[in-house]
């Protein structure tokens, strides 16, 4: 999202709200939109992690900064924060549909429990920050929304069937809203994101079913699969949406096995169920 020298940055006073702020890729996209002087709404559940996210977007540039703890999953929370945002600045320009927490299991082991957890956070806070906030994207006559899916939202893995679940259920939702807005010839677009491997503590947060070695799993990620960077996920993401891509991929790996998976078809399955024995056993990381 470079700007040309001596001109307005593209996110110059406009309103971004960013669920998920606290740490990781929300963190990331406040900072950005912060840098081109963006006034920010930013939440998550992680009370300091929200406030030193703040900080540092005051730091960084921010027109104006409003925090609030909230739960995405919780439908009446995320209804009384939109309209709160929406009174407190008086527009709403951009969206991002951030939020979101990983769970690893083998289908059999995990609980309605789990499946609960995550389609709460994942799918239903995507639905109800899309819901609440799409009003006042249409009123300001320039909006944009964006979800963020994963790149498990376009390939499935074993171990993930909770977590491809959710991610799957955001892009189908994402691409048929998307179509209802173009019918309607709504000033909004919509960008739907499927990050690959992104350096976050996803992996050390994450939930693990019984039997998993949840520390092993987060060593194998931090070291050999999140490749991009926060900050660099951010730009893409930001240039995505201001060019009204419908579908953004983050990160080299996603792109490589996106298109693995598009050659290969429904084949593809077979080939992680052979190799899943070494992708399942990795060698011990220093």
């Amino acid at each position: 999202m470079s700007s040309t020298e001596g001109a307005t940055p593209p996110l110059r006073d406009k309103v971004v709200v960013i669920t998920g702020a606290g740490s990781g890729i929300g963190r990331a996209l406040a900072l950005r939109a912060a840098r081109d002087g963006a006034r920010l709404a930013l939440s998550d559940v992680d009370g300091e992690g929200l406030a030193e996210t703040a900080r540092q977007a005051e730091l960084s540039g921010a027109a104006a900064v409003l925090t609030d703890k909230v739960d995405v999953a919780d439908r009446a929370a995320m209804a009384g924060y939109a309209t709160a945002v929406a009174e407190h600045y008086g527009v709403v320009d951009v969206v991002v549909n951030n939020a979101g927490v990983s769970l690893t299991g083998q289908f059999q082991k995990l609980t309605y429990d789990d499946f609960d957890w995550i389609m709460g956070i994942n799918f239903w806070g995507v639905v109800h920050g899309s819901k609440e906030f799409l009003p006042h994207l249409k009123a300001s006559s320039d909006g944009h929304l964006v979800n963020i899916s994963s790149l498990f939202g376009l390939l499935s893995m074993p171990g993930q069937s909770a977590y491809n679940a959710a991610k799957y259920a955001v892009r189908g939702f994402s691409e048929s809203l998307r179509e209802e807005l173009l019918i309607e010839g709504a000033p909004v677009t919509l960008t739907v994101v499927h990050p690959g491997g992104i350096k976050t503590a996803i992996a050390r947060n994450a939930r693990y079913a019984e039997g998993e070695d949840g520390a092993r799993t987060a060593r194998l990620f931090d070291k050999k699969l999140a490749r991009t960077t926060p900050e660099k996920a951010a730009e893409v993401i930001f240039d995505g949406m201001l060019a009204g891509k419908a579908r953004v991929l983050v990160g080299g790996d996603a792109h490589l096995l996106h298109t693995v998976a598009k050659v290969l078809g429904s084949r593809y399955q077979d080939l992680v169920a052979k190799r899943y024995d070494s992708l399942a056993q990795p060698k011990p990381v220093e």
